[in-house]
């Protein structure tokens, strides 16, 4: 009779929840807040694919391209938090966007817990191969000698090549106007059509077209000389101190996210960097792995806020 009575009191008793389960324990979405193709987007792949082996998970990349990376980061910042929804943030979305946007949908320090620095991305200034110009300190001279008449192309509003011409305007005092377009191919394309005089691109975009003198690479943008191109000046050596802009991502899970599934996170995802393998295959495509702590990524981002609010503030420009 008694363990009748104690199966039946069981029967009755509420379902106790289950004991949590160790994260990952099912498939993860990776949400890339731009277009397919490029540096971020290929090493986000990458990325999932190597945790995908070393999980047992999926993790399923997602583009939500729009508004300079903003749709994407707010799907994300308002997904729960659970480490199973993270973003590819980026200088844009991050750094940029904050002072560039009168409004924003999230807050970029409030709303995210970031992961670690994926990678650095150095930009290098081309100009189309018909102009007679071999040096930044050329540039200078021709944009003066043709004030209002000298344009220079980004792949959008608030990307690196947008703020690095900027920049070259602020420092330099000269009259060249921004136009921007919907990704770097067109822009570049714009550029082989003699439409724009120069651009900042993607180091590892431009080189192809540097190789086939379609364009002349002058000087890369990073304080330091890149590796994939040790020959080329930094702008600061071309004779502008202090100019330093590089393209750069990194993840980031939803605000609140539980402190041991942001270590898993970046257990993991350090460990997929520092790959002989994967670092090969990043730097084939220009990004040069930068693995952090979630602390060291986030004192990045909190200088490079700094810096571009700076730059955003001098230049004066906006995106309505």
């Amino acid at each position: 009779l008694a363990a009748a009575l104690a199966s039946a009191a069981l029967a009755l008793a509420p379902a106790l929840p289950a004991a949590a389960q160790p994260f990952p324990s099912k498939p993860v979405k990776l949400v890339i807040p731009f277009p397919p193709g490029g540096s971020l987007d290929n090493v986000g792949r990458l990325i999932a694919q190597k945790l995908s082996e070393a999980w047992g998970q999926q993790v399923v990349i997602e583009n939500k391209p729009g508004a300079g990376g903003n749709i994407g980061a707010d799907l994300v910042a308002k997904s729960p938090a659970d480490g199973y929804t993270v973003v590819m943030g980026a200088l844009s979305t991050h750094a940029v966007n904050p002072s560039l946007y009168p409004t924003m949908p999230y807050d970029a320090v409030r709303d995210f817990a970031p992961i670690s620095l994926v990678a650095i991305t150095p930009n290098v200034l081309i100009v189309n191969a018909a102009m007679p110009v071999t040096t930044v300190k050329e540039l200078v001279a021709y944009a003066k000698a043709h004030p209002g008449r000298t344009n220079f192309g980004s792949g959008s509003n608030g990307s690196a090549g947008h703020l690095a011409g900027e920049l070259f305007k602020i420092e330099t005092g000269t009259d060249v106007a921004h136009i921007p377009y919907k990704g770097g191919a067109p822009a570049l394309q714009a550029l082989l059509a003699g439409d724009t005089q120069f651009m900042f691109d993607n180091l590892a975009n431009a080189m192809a077209q540097v190789k086939g003198g379609k364009v002349r690479a002058i000087a890369v943008t990073t304080k330091d000389r890149s590796k994939l191109a040790p020959e080329l000046p930094t702008m600061a050596e071309a004779g502008l101190p202090g100019f330093d802009i590089s393209t750069w991502f990194g993840l980031l899970a939803p605000a609140g996210t539980p402190p041991d599934v942001i270590a898993r996170w970046n257990a993991d995802v350090v460990k997929v960097l520092n790959a002989p393998d994967v670092r090969e295959k990043m730097l084939a495509q220009g990004a040069e792995p930068a693995p952090t702590t979630p602390a060291e990524f986030a004192a990045f981002i909190a200088k490079e806020r700094d810096k571009y609010a700076r730059i955003v503030k001098a230049s004066g420009a906006r995106v309505d």
